[in-house]
């Protein structure tokens, strides 16, 4: 398995060139298509009233403005993006979300900012990054704010024995073959190493070498420390499964899942 086509989610924010960048990079490497997608949701009012000749005009002016904010978006992923050899454009007036979702049936990996980096994104174009995990169905490579490259050398798997988690492995794959060092990460009794060894031993499988480390509970979230393990082992990568469950069309996300998609030090590929 490789990555044959990467899509990166674009808007107007100051980050958005710095994640362009990393997401050519990374296409570049896997010799992959690069697909810029951006969509802006106009702030149409809700009723005409009485002053619907008016109105039309006022209407006509928001759509124009999200069509100039999509423009920008695409200029800035045309300027980012020099480093792919194949690059697409996609962009509509639509919910960010639900157009990420729809086009993702074209990409194998999906490239989005973190939680809380949104600085300076229009309202209409912010993606919510935990919606997105939920809802698009593809691995999401999560990307700290103004991180615009990912080498991938030294990557920490934070292992759960969940459906979540297994899916993320065969998810990064791409990502573990070409590493030169992996770790997988649990925290558990330290005596009972069976199910790291033996997710080392299926790595292995796929000539994916890799070292197991199990740490006892530190009394710190679990999200704290498989950041710590991955700053000690020099990681730029951390591999995870993402939890979350919808109510109420709203997702509420596990702890290390909410954690990581606000506050990652590191990239992150999560997967649902």
């Amino acid at each position: 398995m490789t990555y044959a086509s990467i899509m990166v989610g674009v808007d107007d924010g100051l980050h958005a060139s710095a994640r362009v960048r990393l997401a050519a990079d990374v296409a570049q490497r896997f010799g992959a298509r690069l697909l810029g997608a951006a969509a802006c949701l106009p702030d149409y009012p809700q009723s005409y009233g009485e002053t619907a000749a008016p109105m039309g005009l006022v209407i006509e002016e928001i759509r124009q403005a999200a069509l100039d904010k999509l423009a920008g978006a695409e200029r800035a992923f045309r300027a980012a993006s020099s480093l792919a050899d194949r690059t697409v454009w996609r962009s509509d007036l639509a919910g960010p979300v639900p157009f990420l979702a729809r086009q993702s049936r074209a990409a194998d990996l999906v490239v989005l900012g973190r939680y809380a980096d949104d600085e300076g994104v229009s309202p209409g174009m912010t993606v919510g990054v935990g919606d997105a995990l939920m809802g698009l169905g593809r691995p999401v490579l999560v990307v700290p704010a103004g991180t615009g490259h990912l080498d991938a050398a030294r990557v920490v798997i934070g292992w759960k024995n969940t459906l979540q988690t297994r899916r993320a492995i065969s998810d990064a794959m791409p990502f573990l073959r070409r590493a030169e060092a992996v770790q997988v990460f649990s925290v558990a009794d330290p005596a009972d190493r069976s199910d790291v060894e033996d997710v080392v031993g299926y790595l292995a499988l796929h000539d994916v070498s890799a070292s197991a480390h199990v740490a006892a509970p530190s009394g710190w979230s679990v999200a704290d420390d498989l950041q710590r393990a991955a700053r000690h082992f020099r990681a730029d990568l951390i591999v995870a499964g993402g939890y979350g469950y919808g109510r109420l069309r709203e997702w509420f996300f596990g702890g290390v899942t909410r954690d990581l998609l606000e506050r990652t030090p590191v990239c992150c590929l999560m997967s649902h």
